[in-house]
C-alpha cells in the first residue's frame, strides 16, 4: 500500500467523524512517519511499511478520539504544547483571553498575576512568555492537568516565573494578586457535546452547576473578597446578562464584554480603578 492508497483509505473512514477527513488523515500519517506533511506529497508513492500501525490512529480518530490526544500536540497562539488526556485541550478562542490579559497586563506594568484552573499551562506560558519580569501562580483542582503543565512549563524554561499549586481557585494562595485570568467550566451540566469533547476530554474542565456560570460568579465574588483589581475570564455565548447582573449586584467592577471571531459573547474583563 502507497501513501496515497493509505491516505485515501483513511480519509474515506474519517469522513462521517471529522469536517477535514483528508487533512486528518496526512496529520496522523505525517505523525505516524515522524514526519512533515510535505512527506507525504513528495513520497507519495513510498510504500507504507507498517499499515497497522497507522490503521490503530486512523481507528481511534474514527471513534472520535481528539487528534490532539492522539498526537500528544496542539498548537496554540505562537507556541505547540503536549497535551494529553486529563487537560482541556486549549481552544483558539482562548487565544482572545490571552490578547485581553496581555492588554491589561502592558497597560498597567503587572508583575503578579494567577490564572485559576490551569489545564495544559497554554495561557500562563505563553503570557510568560510575552512579558520576561512576570511571575505568575496558577491553581488546579486536577493532578492530571497540573502534570502536563508542569512538563509544558519545563520545556518552555518558565520553572522559575510560572509557580503551579494544587488548589481550588486561590486556596492557599496569599500573594496580593494584581490580576486573575482564567477560562473555566462555564457549561451547564445537562449539555450534551459532541462526542470527542463529551467522551474525552474532562469533565472537571468543561462543566459548572447552576447556568454554567457558578463558577465564574464564584471567581468574581473571590476577587472583590481579595480586591484584585483586573480579572479577565472566558464565558459561555449565553452567559452575558446573568454575569452583567452578576456584577451590577456586586457593585464593586466596572465590566466590558468582548467577542470571538464568530461574534459570539466569549467573555468579559472587570476593573475597579480605586483599588
Amino acid at each position: 500500500m502507497t501513501l496515497t492508497q493509505a491516505l485515501s483509505t483513511a480519509q474515506t473512514q474519517l469522513s462521517e467523524t471529522t469536517e477535514r477527513p483528508r487533512l486528518e488523515a496526512e496529520l496522523l500519517l505525517a505523525y505516524h512517519l515522524g514526519v512533515g506533511r510535505m512527506y507525504l506529497f513528495t513520497h507519495s508513492e513510498e510504500t507504507l511499511k507498517d499499515v497497522a500501525g497507522y490503521e490503530v490512529l486512523v481507528a481511534r480518530r474514527a471513534e472520535h478520539e481528539p487528534l490532539e490526544y492522539i498526537t500528544g500536540r496542539v498548537s496554540f497562539y505562537d507556541i505547540e504544547l503536549f497535551i494529553a488526556p486529563g487537560a482541556l485541550i486549549p481552544r483558539p478562542e482562548t487565544e482572545i483571553l490571552v490578547e485581553k490579559a496581555a492588554e491589561i497586563i502592558r497597560q498597567n506594568d503587572l508583575q503578579l498575576v494567577a490564572e485559576i484552573g490551569v489545564g495544559s499551562g497554554a495561557v500562563s506560558i505563553v503570557l510568560a512568555r510575552m512579558f520576561p519580569r512576570l511571575r505568575i501562580v496558577a491553581s488546579d483542582i486536577s493532578e492530571e492537568a497540573l502534570a502536563i503543565a508542569r512538563k509544558n512549563i519545563k520545556a518552555f524554561g518558565l520553572v522559575d516565573r510560572i509557580e503551579l499549586r494544587h488548589a481550588s481557585l486561590l486556596e492557599g494562595i496569599e500573594e496580593p494578586i494584581e490580576m486573575i485570568v482564567s477560562n473555566p467550566p462555564y457549561i451547564a451540566r445537562d449539555v450534551e457535546l459532541d462526542p470527542n469533547v463529551q467522551d474525552y476530554e474532562p469533565h472537571t474542565a468543561l462543566f459548572a452547576d447552576g447556568e454554567g456560570d457558578a463558577l465564574l460568579q464564584e471567581i468574581i465574588s473571590l476577587s472583590a473578597e481579595r480586591r484584585v483589581r483586573y480579572v479577565a475570564c472566558e464565558m459561555g455565548y449565553d452567559q452575558r446578562e446573568k454575569i452583567s447582573a452578576f456584577v451590577k449586584e456586586l457593585g464593586v467592577y466596572s465590566v466590558e464584554f468582548y467577542s470571538d471571531l464568530a461574534g459570539l459573547d466569549r467573555g468579559f474583563v472587570l476593573v475597579n480603578s480605586e483599588w
